[in-house]
């Protein structure tokens, strides 16, 4: 194994981005040192790869096998039966997931088996890898180097003007395009106050809320213009802001211009077809999921290279971090982007219906079964993907044979003696520890690492606060546009408050406060005072458990209420014997209301 302090001897600088983790193939396939030399060659040839590292029982790296050193074999009258690990390349240069592909550059190999410190295979790196992470590391480089010059050039010659504030709305930049509009020399609007020097300025408040603003109208001079407004961000903290004026006298144009845009929306809505929607929203790529963090920017890498691949994906995070929306967008990646996109709610299908839900069911299967029968969600999404989001709500009967449908890559309907091949990708998401689960007997571990392949957690929003600016700007423009409602802005009290907020619901609860606030206030200024009563305590106050309060008497009667109905439904079911079908009939309810009781209950 080539070792860091061996690399780190040629004199190249180690670069965190071009470490080799960030552009390995993570979770790669391998050969098991038990497989035979045919077995070896046809998983070769089904992945269309020349070389496949090999692996023991503790996943520790032994060798690669190569599709030449196997021909070789095959022509020397080398037995197919024989243990794949005798053909072994032994003398494998590997790497670390620490090192740098600039070092590991050199290498004269195309695959490179990437060994964590126990010697254990933790990723792949290719010739392909190197080239994209040659290419992003060079595309930093030129522009480090080309920024410096290019502010100078472009706040000098630009036509627009340019203005730049600190932390404290101080002007630090003011370029001669500004200067001739406001009529002021630039070396007496540098070190002073932006209000002192432009009227009905904002970039003051952009620097408090770090809350970008573009093409927004603002009146200087009697003119309405079109300005800019764009927080600097450094280390995770606002420094500044960039004020650019885009436009002179715009005002009717600009009146035009939104009536024009208000008409299409409305003949938009009117025509724009469900299919199409349906279309649009299954269509969702990296791009649109919003976020600039390094914490967001890391999934997306994941996901990209997760993408690459046909290998299960397990999406985890807390509810309202986007798990659907990383589904999607790995879908619109991987090989699989041309099938259909099939999603699957797995805490919200009834347990005795799950299994015709996923696997279809024949005509006359039960009563009631539709005439011809009903595909399953497997057969929707043949040659497509399969997203079962909230896998820890499947039942432990299901997990069995969901279990078999993945080895086995076929499914049978319900009431069907006919077995139909399947090609799926599997993509699952949870907000539920799988791992504990499993601990518990909860979920089945078989099925847990079948599920595991590759795992993509997704960061909760007050781990990316960051993103916080970017997503209220988004959103607080598209939902003052579906209500046809003019855009309104923050305070700077308000926007800090949001900014310290834990956001327990992610991004869902941010979404729904911005709607709730655009909706609820009048004015085109959201306050502190307008923000819910939560938004007013201080975050360690927010995360204090409520001490519980003495039931009231409603709450009491429903208890008990509640004790009743379990003390009636076991009692019926005693009556009949365990048979629910009876115990319903007895009871003068649908069998589906009696499954819906027991599991409210816990009566198992």
């Amino acid at each position: 194994m080539v070792h860091q302090t061996e690399l780190d001897g040629k004199g190249l600088d180690h670069v965190e981005i071009l470490q080799v983790k960030n552009w390995m193939t993570p979770s790669p396939y391998y050969i098991s040192s038990g497989e035979t030399i045919r077995e070896a060659a046809e998983k070769m040839e089904h992945l269309r790869v020349d070389c496949l590292p090999v692996i023991d029982d503790n996943d520790l790296f032994l060798g690669m096998i190569t599709m030449r050193n196997l021909l070789f074999h095959f022509l020397r009258g080398t037995k197919s039966e024989e243990l794949a690990s005798n053909l072994l390349i032994r003398n494998v240069v590997s790497i670390h997931p620490t090192d740098s592909i600039l070092n590991v550059n050199s290498l004269p190999y195309s695959h490179l088996p990437v060994l964590d410190d126990q010697g254990k295979l933790v990723g792949v790196l290719t010739q392909r890898d190197i080239l994209d992470g040659f290419s992003k590391y060079i595309y930093k480089l030129q522009q480090k180097q080309n920024s410096a010059e290019a502010l100078g050039v472009i706040l000098e010659s630009a036509y627009e003007g340019i203005a730049v504030v600190d932390e404290n709305g101080v002007l630090q930049e003011f370029n001669e395009a500004y200067c001739r509009f406001v009529g002021i020399k630039r070396e007496d609007a540098i070190g002073r106050h932006v209000t002192e020097v432009i009227d009905n300025t904002n970039l003051h408040i952009t620097v408090k809320t770090g809350i970008p603003e573009r093409g927004v109208l603002q009146n200087i001079h009697g003119q309405d213009m079109v300005v800019h407004r764009i927080p600097i961000w450094r280390e995770g903290k606002v420094v500044g802001a960039i004020g650019m004026l885009i436009f002179e006298g715009v005002t009717e144009v600009y009146k035009i211009y939104e009536r024009l845009q208000e008409n299409n929306r409305k003949k938009v809505s009117q025509h724009e077809l469900f299919t199409i929607k349906k279309e649009k929203d299954s269509r969702m790529t990296l791009d649109q999921i919003i976020g600039t963090s390094e914490e967001i920017l890391h999934v997306k890498r994941m996901a990209r290279r997760a993408a690459r691949t046909a290998a299960t994906v397990l999406i985890t995070g807390e509810s309202g971090t986007g798990k659907e929306m990383f589904a999607k967008s790995i879908h619109h990646l991987s090989p699989f982007s041309t099938g259909p996109f099939i999603s699957v709610n797995c805490g919200a299908i009834p347990e005795h219906l799950f299994e015709s839900e996923l696997f279809g069911y024949e005509e006359g299967a039960f009563t009631g079964a539709k005439k011809g029968g009903k595909p399953g969600k497997f057969e929707l999404a043949d040659n497509g993907t399969l997203f079962l989001d909230e896998i820890g709500e499947l039942p432990l009967v299901m997990q069995t044979k969901l279990l078999r449908v993945l080895q086995e890559k076929e499914v049978e309907r319900v009431g069907g003696v006919k077995k139909y091949q399947i090609n799926v990708r599997i993509i699952s998401a949870t907000n539920r520890d799988l791992r504990v689960m499993v601990d518990k007997g909860e979920f089945r571990e078989d099925l847990y690492y079948r599920l595991n392949i590759i795992q993509l957690p997704l960061p909760p929003l007050r781990e990316r606060k960051k993103d916080i600016p970017i997503l209220i700007d988004r959103y607080m423009k598209e939902i003052c546009e579906r209500y046809q409602m003019p855009v309104k802005t923050l305070t700077g009290e308000a926007a800090a408050a949001l900014m310290s907020y834990h956001w327990r619901g992610n991004i869902r609860e941010l979404v729904n406060t911005i709607e709730r606030l655009v909706t609820l206030v009048d004015g085109y200024i959201i306050g502190l005072e307008h923000l819910p009563i939560s938004f007013h305590r201080k975050e360690d106050e927010d995360l204090v458990a409520i001490p519980p309060q003495a039931p009231t008497l409603m709450q009491e009667a429903k208890i008990q209420g509640d004790l009743k109905e379990k003390e009636i439904v076991i009692q019926a079911l005693k009556q009949a014997g365990g048979n629910k079908s009876r115990a319903a009939e007895i009871l003068g309810v649908h069998r589906t209301t009696l499954y819906q009781k027991l599991k409210k209950h816990g009566i198992n």
